[in-house]
């Protein structure tokens, strides 16, 4: 599974905190890493500058074999607590999907 990670400008630290990015990433998805290709993470301050509640955003997108990509958003105070709650999303989406398949398959075999 090959993680990406983008940010705009206005992250500090980008470097250090892609580390711990992908971290919090391989975490949640690990038990679908056979099935991932590739995950986009794209972190940016919606705020810039103004500062305000819920201005970090976290976008991931996960290329599952042989299926659309699916992406999540999540929004927060801080890019942690964003980064943690679109990996969250990320890994319930990923479950529902392949749980998903596996039942039409199941389903499909069964007539």
């Amino acid at each position: 599974m090959q993680i990406e990670i983008s940010t705009d400008s206005n992250i500090e630290g980008r470097e250090k905190f892609a580390t711990h990015v992908k971290g919090v990433v391989e975490s949640a998805l690990n038990r679908f890493s056979d099935r991932i290709t590739r995950v986009e993470v794209h972190l940016t301050d919606v705020n810039s500058y103004k500062g305000g509640e819920a201005g970090k955003r976290c976008v991931m997108e996960a290329r599952l074999e042989g299926r659309q990509p699916t992406a999540v958003t999540h929004q927060a105070t801080t890019l942690d607590q964003a980064v943690d709650g679109a990996a969250g999303k990320l890994k319930r989406s990923v479950e529902r999907t392949l749980d998903r398949n596996a039942t039409l398959k199941g389903l499909r075999d069964h007539r």
